[in-house]
C-alpha cells in the first residue's frame, strides 16, 4: 500500500501525517490523533455513529479515506464545545435526557449540531428526517428530538427550559 502525506484541521488544531491510502477517515481520527469521541458502530454509514463535520457538513467518516480529507476543516465532537461551555446541542441532550448508553450520541450531536447551522428553526416533523441517518438502540427518539428543539431555542436565544419530567 501506498503511503500519502497528509495535511488537515481537526477542532482548529493543524496536523500532518503520513498515512496509508486505505486507512479510513474514522481510523485516522481514532487511532492517530486519538480523538476517540468519533465512535465506530458498522462501517456501513448506516449508524451514523461516526459522523463527524468535514469542512461544516455533517458526513459519516467510516467510508471516507483519511487521504480524501486532505487540506480539509474537521470538527469532531470533542470540538464542539468551547472549553469548558457546552455547545448547544450538548446542553440539550443534558438537559432533556437525550442519551442513554451514549454509543450513538457523538454522531447525533454531529448531525444535529450541522443541521442546525443550516435550518435553526426546525418543526419537530424537520428534526426526525434529519435524524434519519443515525440510529440509537437504547431510546425512542422522543428525547433526543427534545434536545434538538431545546438546542434550536438556545442557539436562537429564546429562553429554553427543560421540558422532561
Amino acid at each position: 500500500m501506498a503511503n500519502h502525506q497528509i495535511s488537515l484541521t481537526v477542532n482548529g488544531r493543524p496536523y500532518q501525517n503520513e498515512v496509508e491510502s486505505r486507512l479510513l477517515l474514522v481510523h485516522y481520527l481514532r487511532d492517530v490523533l486519538n480523538l476517540t469521541g468519533t465512535h465506530i458502530g458498522c462501517d456501513t454509514t448506516q449508524c451514523g455513529a461516526c459522523t463527524i463535520h468535514l469542512n461544516g457538513d455533517a458526513v459519516k467518516s467510516c467510508t471516507i479515506f483519511a487521504v480524501q480529507a486532505d487540506g480539509a476543516q474537521l470538527t469532531t465532537v470533542e470540538g464542539l464545545a468551547d472549553g469548558d461551555k457546552l455547545a448547544p446541542v450538548q446542553e440539550g441532550f443534558w438537559e432533556e435526557h437525550g442519551l442513554q448508553c451514549g454509543y450513538c450520541t457523538p454522531g447525533m450531536l454531529m448531525n444535529a449540531s450541522a443541521f442546525l447551522a443550516e435550518n435553526p428553526n426546525p418543526t419537530e416533523a424537520e428534526i426526525r428526517h434529519a435524524l434519519h441517518g443515525n440510529l440509537c438502540r437504547c431510546t425512542g427518539y422522543e428525547h433526543i428530538v427534545n434536545a434538538i428543539q431545546y438546542a434550536a431555542k438556545k442557539t436562537r436565544g429564546e429562553p429554553v427550559s427543560s421540558s422532561s419530567v
